[in-house]
Formats: C-alpha cells, sequence, structure tokens
C-alpha cells in the first residue's frame, strides 16, 4: 500500500541523513534487506551508488521490474558480507536486522549468524563510515543481543531512538560506527518540553518540504531526468539519446 510506500521512503531518508555522508562527492552505499529497491530509489535520487541485498528472489524480481539502479544480490546476511575490505562509504537497512534473531533452521543459532553478519559487515566498510540499521525489535532481549554482537564485531555508537514518546512514529535505528568513533546522533522529538518536541518535528517537515532548494532538481522534472539518464550511462547502462522531447509535458489528450 502507499502508506507503507510512504513511510518505508521516510526511514531510507533518516537513515541516509544518519550516515552523514560527505555532500561533495558521490558514495556507494550498500542496502541489506534491499527488497524491492525502495530505499535504494532514495539513494540514487540523492546522487549515490548502491548495490542491493535480499534473501528473497520475488522481491528482487520486482526491483529488477522497477528498474531500480543499484546492483542486486540474492543472499542470506546470515552467511556474511561477501565483499572486498573497505569496499562501502556506507551501509543502510530498513526493517530487516530483526529476522537474524529467528532461528529459521536447525543449524541456525542467532547470536553466531548475527556475529558473522556484523563481522563481514565491518570488514566490507571503509574506515570512519557508519552503518545505519533501522529495526523493528520484537523485545528489549533482541534489542541487547543485536547490539552485543555489532559490539562484538568492533564497531562503536549505538541505538537512536527517534519519537520515543510516540508509540506510532516510534522508530529504532542502530547507528554504528567503524574506526573512528563519532558522537551518536540524537534522536527525533527527544525534548521533554512539549513546545520544543514539535518545533523539532515541524523542523524537519520543514526541511524535506524545501529539499529542491539545496539544487537538487524537482523529482519528475526534465532536469532531474537527464541526470537520471546520465548516472545510468555513466553505469555502463543503454540509454536513450536525449531529445527535445526528454521529459516534455505531454497534453491530457494525446
Amino acid at each position: 500500500s502507499s502508506r507503507v510506500v510512504e513511510i518505508q521512503s521516510q526511514m531510507s531518508e533518516r537513515a541516509v541523513e544518519l550516515l552523514g555522508l560527505p555532500a561533495d562527492r558521490p558514495c556507494l552505499l550498500l542496502d541489506v534487506g534491499c527488497g524491492s529497491g525502495l530505499s535504494g530509489d532514495y539513494i540514487s535520487d540523492e546522487g549515490h551508488y548502491w548495490i542491493g541485498m535480499d534473501i528473497s528472489p520475488a522481491m528482487l524480481d520486482v526491483a529488477v521490474e522497477r528498474e531500480v539502479e543499484g546492483d542486486l544480490l540474492l543472499a542470506d546476511v546470515g552467511h556474511g558480507i561477501p565483499f572486498r575490505p573497505g569496499m562501502f562509504d556506507g551501509c543502510i537497512s530498513i526493517s530487516a536486522v530483526q529476522w537474524l534473531c529467528n532461528a529459521d533452521k536447525k543449524s541456525h543459532s542467532p547470536p553466531k549468524r548475527l556475529y558473522r553478519f556484523f563481522s563481514t559487515l565491518y570488514a566490507a566498510l571503509a574506515r570512519g563510515s557508519r552503518a545505519v540499521l533501522q529495526l523493528y525489535p520484537e523485545n528489549s532481549e533482541q534489542l541487547e543481543l543485536i547490539t552485543a554482537q555489532a559490539m562484538r564485531a568492533g564497531f562503536t555508537g549505538g541505538m537512536v531512538v527517534d519519537y520515543p514518546n510516540s508509540a506510532k512514529a516510534k522508530k529504532f535505528f542502530l547507528c554504528l560506527f567503524v574506526g573512528a568513533s563519532g558522537t551518536l546522533p540524537k534522536g527525533l522529538g527527544t525534548e521533554c518540553a512539549d513546545g520544543e518536541e514539535t518545533h523539532q518535528a515541524k523542523f524537519t517537515n520543514e526541511r524535506t518540504r524545501f529539499r529542491n532548494i539545496k539544487g537538487k532538481s524537482v523529482k519528475k522534472s526534465r532536469d532531474w531526468i537527464l541526470e537520471k539518464k546520465e548516472r545510468r550511462r555513466r553505469q555502463g547502462k543503454e540509454v536513450r539519446a536525449d531529445t527535445k522531447y526528454t521529459g516534455r509535458k505531454r497534453r491530457p489528450r494525446f
């Protein structure tokens, strides 16, 4: 449903924001549990590149059909992250990592699978980068298990909780640092005084509303389409030539 898509997109935006990426260059990100590539769309729109991993062939088929810009890998992250050391400038994951707490097969040991995931992720990330994993923990034990294995694998950081006082909007982001430890970002809506909290929530909405002022092209505009095509060409994909008709509005009657 569109509501789910909207929430997913908001969480992707927030996760990328928490990565604190450099503004002056494109980065390569890993999307763990990328599904149909919704987070990837946001990453691409921000001008970055990505590789997505997912355990579901059906979801990846949808991503391929949607012609996402990232590269896709069918894999179980509980077996580890199979990429070169220091390859990624960051990692995001939306609503996926809590699944590693489940033992789906007799042979599955959640602590072992989590440790394998985090230790290989740590290796695949560039020094000084971050991983931001949004998750839905079932209980505090799961949170502790996940966090403990991440720390065991060498990460520093911790949990950022947005809107902790709201049952509906409360979101958990495990914000992990590789190497140099940063300061943990503040969760949204964490101010105690009511006035402060609404002010802060409003501020984030304002910011997303006016994001195009930052010199980004309005989505689906001609410039936006040309930028997207240019990115695809750089990735070596086949793209139709640009013409005066590219991105032209059609009349309602055709």
